[in-house]
């Protein structure tokens, strides 16, 4: 029996491992830890880098807008958008499908090329200051800006909004496709559709259509007033071709000048007045209230008429420049508006009445003339101008700054809900080329106005 027990016993000692075998018998191996990688994608890293959160379908809110977005995408050919059809459908597919990563990343994909289509600034289109430019057309900033919205739903609908003149010329252009299954949008309304949508959709601004030669004056986003203005022209008076476009440009007014100078385009001093001044002598320059400067700053000097080598300036050979002091023959009139942009364009008035009995009145070097200067003087300042004193250049500051749009709109909504097309003279319509080649300043060359 002790015998029994004692093989019992070892029997047991063998079959139990020691605590150090146990601890160098191999152990499983721990589950490896997934790595996201970054993806590439803009609207898929937009996710990756904000934990997955969901814009579309994080409420019922969220979710009502899916509709909306369906819907707005199906119309964007009329806009502009060539594949919004294809978007939409791949939206309705994946709200079908249950998967809900595959519907946040197809309705933000969508609603990114929407809107940066909305976003996209005119071909050619100046702007003075940097808020008036198309903001927010970065794929995160779209996707910050829908997730941020209190309604998903109306923000799309405003967004795809901008004015109510832009929404008049879509609704006509969709209503006509619609009319005619499989046909494409009319170039020149995606043309005048790129060109509306910079405009504000209310507030206080000035718009000058060149297409039409007409200036607005608008308070809380309705028309209160407006001129014929003289634009930049097509060919010259005599009838021989030319062409200064006025350029399409965005900026600010901020004051009015009373008694301004003019200073000279260099096309017209090289054209006649460097020859008369070379031939006539200095008694020219002074008849015509003509001065030349130094440069072309605001400290600049008078140069007399000796010291001018004007064979060189009638031969085009050097440019120099030339103001005509303010007086009644003036040709920026008794007043002169300002706003910032490249190529030195601006608003004033003009002695030279008999232009705006012309109905086509594309006739300046590209500068904008008033038919009522004075009255858009007494709209900025709020009272009636007043010069505070008989001398040049008197700038007077306007109680706030106030937009101006210089555009270029050939379509115009009809009460029937068609479109009456104005004549193209600058012949920019379906041509986004010939509105970029228009600005010297966009092409590297600058010519004064």
């Amino acid at each position: 029996m002790n015998k029994f027990l004692l093989s019992a016993s070892m029997a047991s000692l063998i079959a139990v491992p020691s605590v150090a075998d146990a601890r160098r018998k191999p152990q499983p191996a721990p589950a490896p830890a997934v790595v996201r990688v970054a993806p590439t994608d803009p609207v898929e890293l937009y996710y990756f880098s904000h934990q997955d959160a969901p814009i579309w379908t994080r409420s019922a809110d969220s979710r009502a807008a899916l509709p909306v977005l369906v819907e707005l995408l199906r119309r964007s050919p009329a806009e502009g958008l060539a594949n919004g059809s294809l978007l939409a459908a791949s939206v309705e597919q994946a709200m079908q499908s249950g998967n809900t990563q595959a519907l946040e990343f197809a309705a933000s994909k969508a609603w990114v090329s929407y809107v940066q289509l909305m976003k996209k600034a005119p071909a050619g289109m100046l702007f003075g200051y940097p808020h008036l430019a198309p903001q927010g057309n970065r794929p995160d900033q779209i996707l910050l800006t829908a997730a941020a919205a209190p309604s998903l739903a109306q923000h799309l609908q405003k967004v795809s909004t901008p004015n109510a003149y832009y929404a008049q010329l879509r609704d006509a252009s969709w209503k006509a496709m619609q009319a005619a299954p499989g046909s494409a949008p009319d170039p020149r309304i995606l043309s005048n559709l790129e060109r509306a949508r910079v405009l504000p959709a209310g507030g206080r601004y000035i718009m000058v259509n060149t297409a039409e030669a007409m200036l607005t004056m608008y308070d809380n986003g309705q028309p209160v007033g407006s001129m014929k203005t003289v634009v930049g022209m097509t060919k010259f008076p005599d009838g021989k071709p030319n062409y200064l476009p006025t350029p399409m440009i965005a900026s600010m007014i901020y004051y009015v000048t009373f008694n301004p100078y003019w200073n000279v385009p260099q096309n017209l001093i090289l054209k006649n007045i460097g020859h008369k001044a070379r031939d006539q002598g200095e008694s020219y320059l002074k008849g015509q209230g003509f001065q030349v400067m130094s440069d072309w700053t605001e400290n600049a000097t008078v140069v007399p008429y000796d010291q001018v080598d004007w064979k060189a300036v009638a031969a085009g050979t050097k440019i120099v420049r030339i103001r005509e002091l303010p007086g009644a023959m003036n040709s920026m009139g008794r007043y002169k508006f300002n706003f910032r942009n490249a190529e030195d364009i601006y608003l004033h008035d003009t002695p030279m009445r008999e232009y705006f009995k012309k109905d086509v009145r594309t006739l300046s070097n590209g500068c904008i003339r008033l038919e009522d200067a004075k009255r858009l003087a007494t709209w900025l300042l709020g009272r009636e101008p007043v010069a505070p004193n008989d001398q040049p250049e008197q700038h007077v500051a306007i109680p706030t700054g106030v937009p101006v749009y210089v555009t270029y709109l050939t379509a115009k909504p009809q009460p029937d809900g068609k479109i009456a097309f104005l004549d193209d003279y600058y012949g920019w319509d379906g041509r986004p080329d010939r509105q970029l080649s228009a600005v010297p300043s966009l092409s590297g060359a600058h010519v004064a106005r």
